[in-house]
Parts: structure tokens; sequence; C-alpha cells
């Protein structure tokens, strides 16, 4: 991996909500940066009532304290990435907004939660107008799911094609590039588009209930390879390669669905594995959820 010659990982910002079980949110973004090597610091959004079995709940952090948690970190730490996450209110997006237009950081990944698995809204319907309007174009890929990516579009998805034609017009609003992931198809397929041409990536379904916080994982996993020198198009697929065994490797815990296991690699001896600049033969992940 590219690491400085002062052997001081990179330093990445989540700007996302906190899920008590530890499985989503900023838990799953810091175990995943540290899962590469990569150092995280954390902006709480919003605290959630949460665990395996579903999110019962949410309070927002108010937009002057997450301006005050951002500039505090800014000051301190120099950023080499930044995943955002769930913002909670249309205020909070506007604060982000605010932060990625003053200080032009290296990557951005967006993750547009808009709500959660088990249907509570997680960002009302100001906010999405305002993330729409004002956080596409400042990301350096967006990761939404079906559902979020047909809200943001303004389209009918149904299957690849339909996936294809939402990236076409998320890429038309301002998006630099997408990656719309299809783990709840009959057939799992993810979509990846940077304005050139659109690439799905197909496979096996992951046979496996450990799929608690893999959008986190995934968006995260693709900040961390893009601030490790990648190219995105490299960094989507070790990302998908990530998750797929992270959710393999999964833990039951819970009485719902499970976290992934976000540190197989060190726990099997495999970290030299992830130094390759090719994808590893893991294969693709398949089931991106959030929260």
């Amino acid at each position: 991996m590219n690491q400085p010659a002062t052997g001081v990982p990179p330093v990445l910002l989540t700007i996302a909500g906190f899920d008590p079980s530890a499985g989503a949110g900023i838990a799953a973004d810091l175990k995943t940066f540290a899962a590469h090597n990569c150092y995280g610091v954390a902006a709480v959004t919003a605290v959630t009532i949460q665990s395996t079995r579903g999110v019962k709940g949410v309070q927002p952090v108010s937009a002057e304290v997450l301006r005050a948690q951002l500039e505090e970190l800014i000051k301190d730490v120099p950023v080499a990435a930044v995943k955002i996450g769930m913002l909670g209110t249309r205020a909070n997006v506007q604060v982000v907004a605010e932060l990625l237009e003053k200080k032009k950081f290296p990557f951005v990944v967006l993750d547009p939660v808009l709500k959660a698995t088990s249907g509570l809204e997680l960002l009302d319907a100001t906010g999405v107008k305002e993330l729409s309007k004002r956080l596409l174009g400042l990301a350096t890929v967006i990761t939404p799911n079906i559902a979020e990516a047909a809200v943001l579009s303004g389209l009918e998805i149904k299957g690849e094609e339909g996936m294809k034609a939402a990236a076409q017009k998320l890429r038309e609003l301002g998006a630099r590039a997408v990656v719309i992931t299809g783990g709840d198809l009959e057939k799992p397929v993810d979509v990846f588009y940077d304005g050139t041409t659109c690439t799905p990536f197909g496979g096996e379904r992951v046979k496996s209930e450990n799929t608690h916080g893999t959008g986190c994982a995934f968006s995260s996993a693709i900040a961390a390879n893009l601030a490790l020198g990648r190219q995105l198009d490299d960094a989507v697929m070790l990302a998908k390669a990530y998750v797929r065994k992270a959710i393999e490797r999964g833990y039951p815990i819970g009485k719902g669905k499970g976290p992934l296991n976000h540190f197989y690699r060190q726990q099997n001896g495999q970290m030299a594995h992830s130094h390759s600049t090719h994808v590893p033969a893991e294969g693709p992940a398949h089931a991106m959820s959030h929260f």
C-alpha cells in the first residue's frame, strides 16, 4: 500500500451516524479504515437507537455541533479522503456542503443514506433535495443502492438496464461517478459509471445473514483505497472484494442481521493479500444495505 515516507497512515474522515451495535455507521467506517491500514476520525451526524434487528429511532445532531466537530478536526489533521454517510437533516447537508466547497479534499465518497433497511426515514424530503442539489457534484463517487438511486434520479429502476439509466441520470444531475449497488436483485449486479461506459459487476449471492452495514463498509473501503493511491475503478473492485469476504466471515451476533467481519484479513494473516494492485480472487460483493 502507498504509505508516506514518515510511516504515518492516511487520515480518513467519516461524517455519519452512530450505530450502538457497531455494525453500521461510523463504527463500521472506522473499522473498515483500520482494516485498510488507514487512520479514521469521525464527525457524528446523529445518534440512532438500533441493534442488529433494525433502526428504532434517530436523534440528529444539531448543525452547530456538527460544524464544530468538523472545524476542530480539519484544524488538527490532514484529511486524505472523506466518506459521507447518513446526514439526518437538511441543515447537516448544508454544513457538509459548505465544508466541501471551502476545503477541497483529494477524495470524497458519498453514500446517500436516505432510509434504513427497516424503512425508517433517515433524511426528509427537503434534505434529499438539498443533498441532490449541493452534494452530488462535490463527491468523487456516489454509492447509492437501487432504492436510493431511484429517489435521487427520479426514475423507476427495474433490473440492470434501469440501473444503467439511473446512473446516467445521476451523472446528468452532477455526480462525477456512480456505483449503484443491486444486492437485493434476484441476480445481484452492481453498476459502475464514470461518464464513459456503464460497467456491470455480477456474481453469485453470498449466502449469509451477516450483512448489517455492508453499504457503509463498501463506501468506506472505496475511500480507503482511493487514499492509498488506487484508481477509482480499482478502488471500487477492491472494495467489493473486501466486502464480499467480510460478509462470508461475518459474525452471528445479535438476534437480527449480524455485522461483517471487518478484520478477517488480520485474523487470517492475509494482510499481504491486500497489498496487491490486482483484485483479489475473492470476487465481488452483492449485498449492499444501509443500517
